[in-house]
């Protein structure tokens, strides 16, 4: 390969490489960036969720209670274990599959606390199941029960409180991750485009070298060839180029000047 050849080969080689390797660099910055935004996502989702599952096994748990402990209506205690058990079953899914689990752990605490307090009442309710039937005959029918609204007032409702606090407090968990996760992801951002504006500005420089010398060693050269060429057929100036000619060029040059020295000869 000549050497005008090899330079503007290599040139574009140089170029064709920059773009491959930092488009490779910016592609595989955009895939950590879009797996880390998919993972923010659904653990958001995810945690919402669970969180929404908790609220509800809760809930029902408190109004079952209510009927109970207010109305004595008995037939809510298996409503009360299974919401329990559903709680409970989700706050262990949640656990399973937190990587920080500092957040559950006052969930966890009003939980066990909720659980001792329920099994409790429902044990001595069935203890007492007799003499509340007793006093329900001499209760009109919906009157409700001071012992039962004693109790849930003083020891439950507080509990019952603190675990929705908890339950809710789990459902943010994740934003109070976000800024630092943010800030890692404006990072990956950065780094991702780093590699584009670097190869642009090489390559920016790498084509204003190619240009200054196409102009320098060829284009320039090959002009003043030109012209002078011209003068030489127009007006028989003696051809002449002036500059530093190489490879191809200088070849070039050389041939011209031998034709024209072969033109001078007289003819046999």
């Amino acid at each position: 390969m000549t050497g005008l050849r090899k330079r503007v080969t290599v040139g574009f080689l140089s170029i064709v490489c920059l773009l491959f390797f930092s488009g490779m660099v910016s592609l595989l910055e955009l895939s950590h960036l879009s797996r880390d935004t998919g993972e923010i996502l659904k653990a958001n989702a995810r945690n919402i969720e669970l969180a929404k599952e908790m609220l509800d096994a809760a809930h029902e748990q408190n109004m079952a209670l209510i009927r109970l402990s207010v109305f004595g209506d008995r037939s809510r205690d298996s409503v009360c274990r299974a919401c329990m058990d559903r709680l409970e079953n989700t706050l262990l899914v949640a656990q399973n599959e937190a990587v920080d689990k500092s957040f559950l752990d006052s969930l966890a605490f009003a939980t066990t606390e909720l659980r001792i307090v329920t099994d409790n009442y429902l044990a001595y309710g069935d203890l007492r199941s007799g003499d509340s039937l007793a006093v329900s005959k001499n209760r009109p029918a919906g009157m409700p029960d001071s012992l039962g609204i004693k109790w849930y007032n003083d020891e439950y409702e507080a509990l019952y409180g603190r675990l929705t606090a908890a339950i809710k407090n789990y459902m943010t968990s994740t934003q109070s991750s976000l800024a630092p996760r943010a800030e890692q992801m404006k990072k990956n951002a950065y780094r991702a485009v780093t590699p584009v504006l670097i190869s642009v500005a090489v390559m920016i420089a790498i084509v204003l070298m190619l240009f200054y010398f196409m102009s320098l060693y060829c284009i320039t050269p090959i002009e003043r060839m030109n012209k002078s060429l011209g003068d030489w057929l127009a007006f028989r100036i003696p051809f002449t180029v002036k500059g530093d000619l190489k490879d191809e060029v200088l070849e070039l040059k050389e041939r011209i000047e031998a034709v024209i020295n072969q033109s001078k000869q007289p003819k046999a």
